[in-house]
């Protein structure tokens, strides 16, 4: 007879931020926050550091994670959801005080593009086709123009580009036309590595979605759930924490159904052309 295994300690999980730590300086803020939560939750985690081109399907695939950053799709298709401890709340003004982002279509500055539709007929650059920024909402915005001219609007589509920067730079090198961002590292990226940023500008932005959560794949009890969350919560009072929150670009977090992110697994599977015949 097989003995039940047990599931991690709850004293002996980990914290990660990898997903919007998009300079070292942004990343050792998103580090010194998620230190300051834990310590306030009196909670002995390990703040682990996982860094590009590291794939972080191999971290979110961890039941060992306490509080890590997770894109909303790997979250809305995991079999058995993780436990959503919490979202960012972007303080720009475009997100409206809600735990959402877009993705930003961007091309290179000096590009004669200036709208979307200029694009059609050139190079179309993607992260990942699962990813929800970096993949899957590019498809879904540009698929009403693909129905509407019924073929091809791109004559080619370069893709594992990874990340935000891997866009950029394939932007800045003549490799594509276009290409995601996600909104909110795409923010990131202005304020604090302004001449990288300033490579690509805007001509679209997506809809908006809920943005990636804080997650834990380890089933965390109840009473230590509430200490996170309260510890999150101050964040946005904490008067120690305001230069960073202000690097940070963060308004605060919020606690959202975890419903609110499983039409993201339908969009992944919906009728929507795949990037590559876009």
């Amino acid at each position: 007879m097989n003995t039940p295994q047990a599931g991690p300690d709850v004293q002996a999980l980990i914290a990660n931020a990898r997903m919007y730590s998009a300079t070292p300086s942004v990343k050792a803020d998103w580090k010194a926050l998620l230190a300051w939560v834990l310590a306030r939750a009196e909670l002995p985690w390990d703040l682990i550091d996982y860094d590009a081109p590291a794939p972080l399907s191999v971290l979110w695939a961890r039941n060992d994670l306490g509080l890590a950053m997770m894109c909303g799709l790997p979250f809305a298709r995991r079999g058995e959801l993780p436990m959503l401890v919490a979202a960012p709340i972007p303080s720009p003004a475009r997100y409206g005080g809600k735990p959402v982002y877009f993705t930003d279509i961007v091309v290179r500055t000096d590009a004669p593009y200036r709208t979307l539709e200029d694009t059609f007929g050139g190079v179309i650059g993607y992260t990942l086709a699962d990813s929800m920024s970096g993949g899957v909402a590019l498809r879904h915005h540009l698929a009403p123009y693909r129905r509407a001219q019924d073929s091809r609007l791109y004559r080619k589509a370069v893709g594992e580009l990874i990340n935000a920067r891997g866009v950029i730079t394939a932007l800045a090198d003549g490799r594509i036309d276009a290409g995601p961002l996600d909104s909110y590292y795409h923010d990131l990226l202005k304020a604090h590595d302004p001449a990288f940023a300033a490579r690509v500008r805007t001509i679209a932005s997506t809809a908006t979605l809920p943005i990636p959560p804080l997650v834990a794949t380890a089933d965390l009890p109840v009473e230590v759930l509430a200490r996170v969350r309260a510890a999150l919560l101050a964040t946005a009072t904490a008067p120690e924490l305001a230069p960073l929150m202000q690097r940070l670009l963060l308004a605060g977090f919020a606690f959202p159904d975890p419903a609110t992110y499983l039409p993201l697994a339908a969009m992944d599977g919906g009728p929507a052309p795949a990037l590559d015949d876009i």
